[in-house]
């Protein structure tokens, strides 16, 4: 008996930090990815921004009331509404962003995005982000994103 409890005293001390040390790995892994999409984005590499999606046809992709499946569909749609005849891509930027880790493989993101545009607007909103992390790294499975009316 006098065993389990320090077992259970050992777990209960040392369980906190390997989770914020599991967190934190979580944290950098997917931020890494929110800030090679930026870059991307910001250098008018739609290829590359979109790296940082799932390369399946799982991809599930909402905005607004529309959903896409497949990363090749959101890439399609990406090309179409940032950069097919008179459309521009503008300056992207993150903010307000919380990771969570759901999982040593897994987690969710709150955030806003903020693009500039050349004529001066700056269309904005929220997403929500499920990564999960494969072999080749952290990826997007799911994103819902919601632009400001």
């Amino acid at each position: 008996m006098r065993y389990i409890c320090l077992f259970s005293l050992i777990f209960l001390v040392f369980l906190p930090a390997a989770m914020s040390a599991q967190d934190s790995l979580v944290n950098s892994g997917v931020n890494a990815v929110l800030r090679q999409q930026v870059e991307a984005w910001n250098r008018h590499d739609l290829e590359g921004f979109m790296s940082g999606y799932w390369d399946s046809p799982d991809l599930i992709f909402f905005s607004g009331a529309q959903k896409t499946a497949g990363w090749q569909a959101t890439l399609d749609r990406y090309r179409t509404k940032y950069q097919s005849q008179g459309q521009q891509m503008g300056r992207l930027a993150f903010s307000d962003l919380n990771i969570q880790p759901l999982a040593p493989d897994a987690a969710y993101v709150l955030g806003e995005f903020h693009l500039t545009m050349p004529d001066g607007t700056t269309p904005h909103g929220r997403f929500t982000l499920i990564f999960r992390k494969f072999p080749d790294g952290w990826k997007i499975v799911h994103d819902h994103t919601s632009a400001a009316q």
